[in-house]
Parts: C-alpha cells; sequence; structure tokens
C-alpha cells in the first residue's frame, strides 16, 4: 500500500451550510483519519522491514543554497521521497541479481513529455502503457516531470517553486506503476525507469521514431500502435529496447490534436486493462475522501473511496455520483490560448472527439492560416473561455436535458484555476438559478501539502465520477476525465462540453 501523510491544519468553509452537513463531514472526518492511522501504521512496519535493505537515493545532489535563495520566504514544496522509495522496492526489481537474462522485455520511452500540466501527461502515459502491454513488453514508467535537470530538485512555475520531478506513484495506482494486471492477463508487469537504467544502459535497443512512423498508413492512434507493435515483435530477442532516438516519442501533440485520431484505436483501447484497472493514488483518493462532502454531500453509511478492495476494477471503484454535476472552467493565461485556438481553427482534442460523444465543434467558416474573423473568435471564446453568463446559460441548457442523464442533480463543483473573486462571482450566479443544494470550487478543497501539488488528479477523480459532467474540449484534463468515464460505462450524454 503507497504512503500517505497527515493533513496541514487549515480553515474549512463548507458551502452548504446545515447541521446534518457538518455532521457527515465530521463523522467522514473520522472514519478517514481512522484509515488513514491503519495505513500509516501499516506503512511505519513497512519501512521499518525497508531499512534492513537497500536504500534508494531520491536526490544525488544535496539542496543548495541557491535553490533555496531563489524563492525566499516561501515554503518549499514536497519532494515525495516516500514514493520514490517505494517504486525502488517494487517486488519485480531484482536489483541484487547477477543477470538480468530470465527477466521480462521491457519498453522505455526517453522522449516523453516534460514542463507540461498533468492533463498532457497522463494522456500519454496512457497510450504508452497500452502500446507497452499490446506489445507483451512491461511498461517503464516515468516521473511526471517539469525538469529533468537531477541537480534541481525544484522547478520555478510563475514565480513559485514546484517539485522537479513527482514519483507516478503520487497520481496513480494499478499496473501503470508497476502493480498487478488482472486474473488472466500474462503481461510483463511495469517498472520504473530507475530499474531500467540499472540494467539496460549499456544494452538498450533503440528504435529510431521515422523507422516506424515512415511506414504508417496515417498518423491515428491506431496505426501508431499497429506500427510500433510490429516492430516491438520483430525485436522479442533484444530484452531492452528504447523508442525514439532522437526522433521523438511515438504519440505527439499532433496525435492529441487530431480530432478523429482515437477513433481507430477507442474499441481496443476503452477495453485494455490500462483503463479497466486504471486506479488513482492513495494520496489523491484520501483527498477525494476527506473533501466529500464540500462537492456531494454523502450518506452516513457509504463507505470512503479509500477503504474499497484495491483489486476492484475501475467502473466498480470508481462509480457515478448521483445529483453531481461537474463543471471544467479554465481562467488565468488560457484567454490567450483560447485566442490562439481560433487563430488557427482548431478543433476539439482527440480524446474530446470519442464517437459516441454528443457534442461536437466544427471550427466555423471564413478563418485564414493564422488568423480569425472577429465573429469567430467570439465562438471559439464561448467554447473555450465562457464568461459567468455564457456558463451558467449552458448549465441551464444542460439541466433542461429531457434525458435520464441530467435528472436529480442537485450540486455543482467548478473545477478551475480562476481567482478568489472570480470564482465567488460564478458561484453566486449559479446560486442565483435556485436549483442547487450546494456550490463549491477547487478553492475549497481542504489538501494537505503533499496533495497540493497533485490538485489536479484530485479535480479530475471529481469529474470522472460526476452525474454530469461539462468539460473543456480542447483540455486535456477534460480528455482524461471523459475516457475514464466512457470507459466504465457512463452514458454518453452524460459527458458534454461548452
Amino acid at each position: 500500500m503507497l504512503p500517505t501523510t497527515r493533513k496541514d491544519p487549515g480553515p474549512f468553509h463548507p458551502s452548504p451550510n446545515n447541521a446534518m452537513l457538518c455532521l457527515r463531514f465530521i463523522a467522514r472526518r473520522y472514519l478517514v483519519f481512522g484509515i488513514t492511522a491503519f495505513v500509516l501504521f501499516s506503512l511505519l512496519l513497512r519501512t521499518l522491514y525497508l531499512r534492513r535493505e537497500n536504500t534508494v537515493q531520491t536526490s544525488p545532489f544535496p539542496e543548495s543554497d541557491h535553490q533555496v535563495a531563489r524563492w525566499p520566504g516561501l515554503k518549499l514544496p514536497p519532494l515525495y521521497a516516500q514514493y520514490h522509495q517505494y517504486e525502488h522496492h517494487l517486488p519485480q526489481h531484482h536489483w541484487p541479481a547477477s543477470s538480468h537474462a530470465t527477466e521480462p522485455n521491457m519498453f522505455w520511452i526517453p522522449g516523453h513529455s516534460k514542463g507540461s500540466g498533468w492533463g498532457n501527461i497522463m494522456q500519454e502515459i496512457l497510450l504508452n502503457a497500452f502500446l507497452a502491454h499490446q506489445a507483451n513488453r512491461a511498461f517503464v514508467f516515468y516521473n511526471y516531470t517539469w525538469n529533468d535537470n537531477h541537480a534541481e530538485d525544484y522547478a520555478d512555475y510563475n514565480g513559485k517553486p514546484i517539485p522537479s520531478r513527482v514519483p507516478l506513484t503520487a497520481l496513480l495506482r494499478g499496473p501503470i506503476v508497476g502493480g498487478p494486471w488482472p486474473a488472466g492477463d500474462h503481461a510483463p508487469v511495469a517498472v520504473s525507469e530507475e530499474y531500467w537504467h540499472h540494467i539496460c544502459d549499456d544494452r538498450a535497443h533503440v528504435v529510431p521514431r521515422a523507422d516506424v512512423h515512415d511506414h504508417l498508413s496515417s498518423g491515428h492512434v491506431g496505426a501508431i500502435t499497429t506500427g510500433w507493435v510490429e516492430k516491438l515483435h520483430a525485436l522479442d530477442h533484444e530484452q531492452c529496447v528504447e523508442a525514439g532516438g532522437d526522433g521523438g516519442p511515438p504519440y505527439t501533440w499532433m496525435t492529441m490534436g487530431d480530432k478523429e485520431a482515437m477513433h481507430d484505436v477507442w474499441p481496443e483501447l476503452r477495453k485494455s486493462p490500462v483503463l479497466t484497472h486504471f486506479a488513482h493514488s492513495a494520496l489523491v483518493e484520501l483527498a477525494f475522501d476527506t473533501n466529500r462532502e464540500v462537492f456531494a454531500p454523502t450518506t452516513i453509511l457509504e463507505p470512503p473511496l479509500s477503504a474499497a478492495p484495491l483489486a476492484l476494477p475501475a467502473a466498480a471503484r470508481y462509480t457515478q455520483i448521483p445529483g453531481l454535476l461537474v463543471l471544467h472552467v479554465r481562467r488565468g493565461d488560457y484567454e490567450g490560448h483560447c485566442e490562439h485556438l481560433a487563430r488557427w481553427s482548431s478543433t476539439y482534442l482527440a480524446y474530446n472527439t470519442l464517437p459516441e460523444l454528443p457534442d461536437r465543434f466544427d471550427p466555423p467558416p471564413g478563418g485564414s492560416w493564422g488568423d480569425n474573423t472577429p465573429e469567430n473568435f467570439l465562438i471559439y471564446k464561448a467554447h473555450c473561455f465562457p464568461s459567468v453568463a455564457q456558463i451558467v446559460h449552458r448549465v441551464a441548457e444542460v439541466v433542461a436535458d429531457d434525458s435520464d442523464a441530467a435528472r436529480g442533480l442537485q450540486h455543482v463543483y467548478v473545477m478551475t484555476n480562476a481567482d478568489a473573486a472570480w470564482i465567488a462571482e460564478l458561484k453566486a450566479a449559479l446560486e442565483g438559478m435556485g436549483r442547487w443544494a450546494s456550490v463549491s470550487a477547487s478553492r475549497d478543497l481542504v489538501l494537505n501539502w503533499e496533495q497540493k501539488y497533485v490538485a489536479q488528479a484530485v479535480d479530475m477523480l471529481i469529474a470522472q465520477r460526476a452525474q454530469v459532467f461539462v468539460g473543456n474540449g480542447w483540455s486535456s484534463l477534460t480528455g482524461n476525465a471523459v475516457i475514464l468515464r466512457m470507459a466504465n460505462g457512463f452514458p454518453p450524454n452524460s459527458t458534454r462540453f461548452w
């Protein structure tokens, strides 16, 4: 079981103001704390055992005075050492073995995405893990990386320090990060990048990207996956295969931006254990449980998500939350990005254009290379950077849907990077509709210091389980929630866009 930490103290301001909600919150909080105490006790025993074994040096460089002085007066973020330790000690890692010849074939993609938000990174991880599984090779998983200079533990994001590298097990668990595949699936389990370097650095067979992509029938995910699987099967005699060379990874931003890129692979991908047994980390699930009464009040008898058996398939673990409407609203510098999308007549991302989804966006005519008409800029803005009035109007449209998908909605949760003043304005407008029992947003969540830096994953989990989700068609964070919902069998008309 993965480690968790206790919550840093902080204010809590529940949006629904009634005694029963407070009692539910207190009851859930004590139940979650009880489970957390048990987890911590188990981890203590595991830690005492692991100390008798070799330990992993998570950062070979001491924290420099320069790094500390770079952000004077600011608390430096966590480095998740215990998660690195957990990955190091996965049972499939045979560190002291004199020979690794009998271990399974592995597939490593060194050119994976870096320096982007979690949504961008995760959409690529899902496809990379799927490709390795299809080729019957152990997927080599890697850190969520902003800065791959191992001499620097922290990176700068808008003037604030963030972890340069977050171990993937702080965000995910399950087969993608070394957990077992479901019963009957005999594919080799994933290994860490650290272990790959230990056994493969001096004997890796590198496949240049052009060796595969120059012979593809299209740039769609299915064609790319088939091409790489055929190449990897031809190299079954090579234990350590590395993708890309200097030509880049199999799936690029161009793949993710093609509205038809997922159509040929989706029937197979949705049934893959990469999705059917996908799981969020214990750290993320604990944040979900702790804040459940904020975004979707429960009955007191409903068990917390973190108490569910780890072997549960995703569809049973991440069931729909009745009555919850989740809205994904981008703010901040996204206004400029929205203008960029309009300028190039961009379509929705690949993950947001699955054939079953009811909402489509076709670029309006009239645009030119690198520019568009004033009317078209306004059309794009309504879809990717909607105003408060446009958000309320779209919510009213979704609620008015006479299908079962939108029936019985009671609570609204807004996943957003907006500032507090704008969120307050939006909340007031939604409450003014006169139909919601509660309205909450990302800034209402109570997160401990480690959860703060994986908060996008917490929002994604909430969106994944909503009865109805309204997302941004150009957002990869939205896209991940979309395919997880669809793979878990949620009705297609329960997933909408602005």
